[in-house]
């Protein structure tokens, strides 16, 4: 297994320029802040940009975390690339990742120096410092369950259609717990009042008679109990609400819906 180390300071686009640096070496596998990145998924490992605190984020960008640890190293394994990535903020991070996954020391180390001009360094560092964002070398839908409550885009919003390399693979921006602007809550009143909105302005629906919002680690669970009007096609319409509640929700919340269920419990004349 050939390893190489992408080495910069925080905030300086190396997680953006990853991707690119990739293609252009032939390389399918990341090692990027607690995560094992591999053809456009997640594999193994837990996000740093989950941790409630920057030492917290620290120690699991580092897999100081023995199961965490095991947990990589067994996915990498059992999958053996010829070739790895490993993105440090120094050469002696870097080293000390390796060391824990049981990776030999770098072949090559590039510095973000070497593949970035000081107006994207720049540019990237307002992100992360003025906006919180972080970026993460993979598709958006792919982490809908890992950052669910937490909000997320894809990168064409973060740089710009513009940008240079931008085509280079698909990356996602999200906004850790432990950024300095600070957390925030979304009550489960929120979640059914839009729930509540959506039932009524569909003009199918004569009263929302009971709903559950159940929250797990991938996201939230939603049960709606409705009496919808008579004398219309009950199941296209029941359909159609609840493509409307999930996209309704995740837009404005930030939330994965993994369970959407619709019971009708009547029908009312109109």
């Amino acid at each position: 297994m050939k390893v190489y180390a992408l080495v910069g300071k925080s905030g300086t686009g190396k997680s953006f320029q990853a991707t690119y640096l990739c293609g252009q070496m032939n390389i399918e596998y990341i090692i990027d802040d607690g995560l094992l990145i591999g053809r456009a998924a997640v594999l193994a490992g837990i996000s740093a940009k989950r941790q409630k605190t920057k030492i917290g984020a620290v120690k699991t960008a580092l897999f100081t975390d023995d199961t965490h640890m095991r947990e990589v190293r067994d996915k990498l394994s059992e999958i053996s690339p010829a070739r790895i990535l490993v993105i440090g903020t120094s050469r002696d991070m870097v080293f000390k990742i390796c060391r824990r996954l049981g990776l030999e020391e770098p072949e090559i180390i590039i510095n973000i120096e070497d593949i970035t001009t000081e107006e994207e360094r720049n540019a990237a560092h307002r992100q992360r410092y003025e906006q919180g964002k972080h970026v993460i070398p993979v598709p958006t839908f792919e982490l809908k369950k890992e950052f669910s409550g937490y909000f997320m885009n894809p990168l064409k919003w973060f740089m710009g259609r513009g940008a240079r390399n931008s085509s280079r693979g698909e990356r996602t921006v999200v906004r850790p717990t432990y950024s300095y602007l600070g957390n925030y809550n979304i009550s489960d009143r929120v979640i059914t009042d839009i729930i509540n909105h959506i039932c009524i302005k569909s003009g199918f629906v004569f009263k929302v008679n009971k709903m559950s919002v159940y929250k797990t680690k991938a996201g939230i669970k939603v049960k709606v109990f409705l009496i919808m009007y008579d004398g219309r096609n009950i199941i296209e319409a029941a359909e159609k609400i609840q493509r409307e509640i999930v996209k309704e929700i995740e837009m404005m919340t930030a939330f994965n819906v993994e369970n959407t269920d619709i019971e009708i419990r009547g029908l009312k004349c109109s």
